[in-house]
């Protein structure tokens, strides 16, 4: 029998056993809540008592090279309810798509989420739009007032671009969030984006503000600003004749870009078509993908005759060739069994130099066949081609180089003269730069400087050579040969009056499914001035000009005259001295003639001309007889029986510079053509010039300034 005591004792021990486990129950639970489950639990406790926005930071500006703005973070808003506060949830609903044209239906769903303390309604509501929200809601009189209440707003931040489409694909655009989504705000988007801030306030169980709670502040890092290599006057100038290029062409597509030759500072990038960055298709997102491609470095295209100059360089450099080689053209050559011809009817005997000029197919055939693959090849990868730029924006092609192990001597002949090849235009201009600059291939960029936000200097872009293809005397004499194209040859209507210009056409095949597209090509120019000491070198591509005849020398060179007309003196370039206007003379009427005597009668005039075929019989001619046009420029003659537009369809444009807004509308409509007036006041410039050869119904864009 066990003594009371032993019973006790027992008891004592179960029970002081007991208290022990659940000490350590209680001991363990706190452990697990203070321990393991701490940041959770505070989080948790965070969102009860306070209410935690964000304060987004102001996104860096960019400016042109002259400090003005091109993009800019502005003020806007966060909309927001706090449901536990919304009495009325169809009433808010019905005064914000009033006023802010907010879907009823999507509203109510978000106010009758009753699970989340607020929730967000819009992004990025202009400031005057706000400021009329809220006067309803503090109106003591307004009967929305009280469908309002409930109503929050934070301070939110959106994307201007004060030029509308001016540099849209290279700007490139923002989503909604205030992230880079292309061109330079996607690459440059560390640097501009900035750090956000916080704004921490307690509020009570109804998500409401106390009014003597603490409120803690973290103010936002503002980004920096990234100021461009271009000037925006001169973007403006290029996007113009981009746009009309594209118009009078009726061209697919129209792309342009200016350099400095002797940096690789892009002066201007111009794509047409473009959209405007702050109202862009976001609905069509296939249209929208379309538009935001830079396709100045991501698409790739045959350059056609424009190669020849890379050509000519390489073989003159290693001596393969000179300018006063002879060399006959038959109109034909034939190489491993295929037969290259040239683009017209045959030159005969010819320098190399006149080659050049004539765009000479056969002679280009022999000089790249000189060269063999290796050396070829070498030139070839010393001006860059099959690799990238390393310009600063996303999505650079690398070009498309058949491999120097696989070509044979038809590629290699077909090479020399821009076939059999594919380049990105900024490879093709930047490779352009380096025959005429001394023989430096130059990295080009976009933007020369990063600024704080007091405008001081952080990082400042240098000038980088990335190879010297060729030597500093093969550079002065490209210089010269080109400059006699422009002058002499096929590139005529480049010409500017008051400089040299210097500068080689092109017209290249167009490829779909492999086979070759007929009647459809992609003409372009590429050029530089002045010819004595480049300062700014252009290209101009036209893709699939449905105007005929879609050769480089009459879709893209007459643009690149007047890219150049209008930007040299922009950058300060100085006309060549003693230059003079050329003379102008009357288009005389040679249809119905033999090839030769027009010709010859045109020749006597001061006037070049191509033809579109080998047939002997002048069918048709452009411009019609009676049009005024400039010593020197290039007319076509049609030989193959493709109707020519005839003095009925154009007109002649008449010169309004001086005449009041009234005057010049009258004047142009005279003549059967629309006034695009710019600004008020007395007309000082106009475009297409005085004397130029437009369709009826042609908007003439003149600008007017207040005297």
């Amino acid at each position: 029998m066990r003594s009371p005591g032993a019973t006790v004792r027992k008891r004592l021990v179960l029970l002081s056993g007991g208290f022990f486990l659940l000490f350590l129950c209680v001991f363990a639970r706190l452990v697990e809540l203070q321990v393991f489950r701490a940041q959770e639990l505070t989080e948790r406790g965070m969102k009860q008592w306070t209410r935690s926005g964000v304060v987004a930071a102001r996104r860096g500006d960019i400016v042109d090279t002259n400090g003005r703005l091109l993009a800019q973070s502005i003020t806007s808003f966060i909309l927001s309810a706090r449901t536990r506060d919304v009495s009325d949830p169809e009433g808010m609903a019905q005064v914000l798509e009033r006023e802010l044209g907010l879907p009823a239906q999507t509203t109510l769903k978000k106010l009758q989420n009753t699970s989340a303390a607020t929730v967000t309604l819009a992004r990025q509501v202009q400031r005057e739009d706000a400021d009329r929200l809220r006067a309803i809601l503090l109106s003591e009189n307004d009967p929305d007032a009280q469908r309002l209440r409930g109503l929050a707003f934070d301070e939110d931040v959106s994307r201007w671009y004060p030029m509308g489409t001016l540099l849209s694909q290279v700007l490139g655009l923002c989503n909604v969030d205030g992230v880079g989504q292309s061109g330079l705000e996607l690459y440059y988007e560390d640097v501009l984006a900035g750090e956000p801030g916080r704004l921490v306030t307690e509020v009570d169980a109804r998500a409401r503000t106390l009014p003597d709670g603490v409120t803690l502040y973290v103010p936002a890092k503002a980004g920096k600003t990234i100021r461009l290599t271009i000037d925006r006057e001169v973007q403006a100038a290029v996007e113009r004749a981009v746009r009309e290029c594209a118009q009078v062409n009726e061209a697919q597509s129209v792309q342009a870009i200016a350099m400095d030759v002797n940096t690789g500072a892009v002066l201007a990038m111009a794509i047409y078509p473009t959209y405007d960055p702050a109202d862009p298709p976001r609905e069509d997102v296939e249209r929208l993908t379309e538009l935001m491609r830079i396709t100045t470095l991501s698409d790739v295209y045959e350059p056609g005759s424009t190669f020849k100059m890379l050509t000519a360089a390489s073989a003159i450099d290693c001596g393969a060739t000179n300018p006063q080689e002879g060399f006959y053209c038959s109109g034909r050559i034939t190489v491993d069994g295929s037969t290259v011809r040239c683009w017209g009817a045959p030159h005969g005997a010819e320098t190399m130099k006149q080659a050049l000029q004539n765009s000479c197919n056969p002679v280009f055939t022999q000089i790249a066949l000189r060269l063999g693959s290796d050396r070829f090849y070498q030139y070839l990868h010393a001006f860059g081609l099959g690799s990238a730029t390393g310009i600063d924006l996303y999505g650079e092609a690398s070009g498309i180089l058949i491999p120097g192990s696989r070509v044979k001597n038809v590629d290699l002949a077909r090479i020399g003269f821009g076939q059999s090849v594919a380049v990105t235009p900024i490879q093709m201009i930047t490779a352009a730069c380096a025959v005429v600059n001394g023989g430096r291939l130059m990295k080009p960029y976009l933007v020369e400087a990063i600024l704080n936000e007091d405008g001081d200097v952080l990082e400042r872009t240098m000038p980088t050579v990335r190879a010297n293809p060729i030597a500093e005397e093969t550079s002065r004499t490209m210089r010269e040969l080109l400059g006699s194209v422009v002058s002499e040859g096929g590139g005529k209507n480049a010409r500017v009056d008051g400089y040299s210009i210097g500068g080689k056409t092109g017209t290249a095949q167009i490829y779909r499914d492999g086979q070759i597209v007929r009647n459809l090509h992609i003409g372009s120019f590429v050029g530089f001035a002045p010819v004595e000491n480049p300062k700014v070198a252009l290209l101009v591509i036209v893709d699939e000009a449905q105007v005929q005849p879609d050769y480089g020398g009459t879709t893209a060179a007459p643009f690149a005259a007047q890219i150049f007309s209008e930007i040299l003196p922009m950058l300060g370039v100085a006309k060549t001295d003693g230059s003079a206007e050329r003379a102008k003379v009357t288009m005389p009427d040679v249809t119905g003639m033999n090839v030769t005597d027009a010709r010859a009668i045109l020749r006597e005039l001061g006037i070049d001309s191509v033809t579109d075929g080998t047939n002997p019989l002048v069918t048709g001619q452009l411009p019609p007889a009676g049009t005024t046009v400039s010593e020197g420029f290039c007319a076509m003659l049609y030989v193959n029986g493709i109707s020519a537009p005839t003095a009925g369809e154009y007109t002649q444009v008449p010169d309004v510079i001086g005449l009041p807004v009234r005057e010049s509308a009258q004047a142009l409509r005279q003549s059967g053509l629309e006034l695009d007036a710019q600004g008020d006041g007395i007309a000082v410039r106009q475009r297409p010039p005085a004397g130029a050869y437009a369709a009826e119904g042609t908007a003439v864009t003149v600008t007017f300034e207040v005297p």
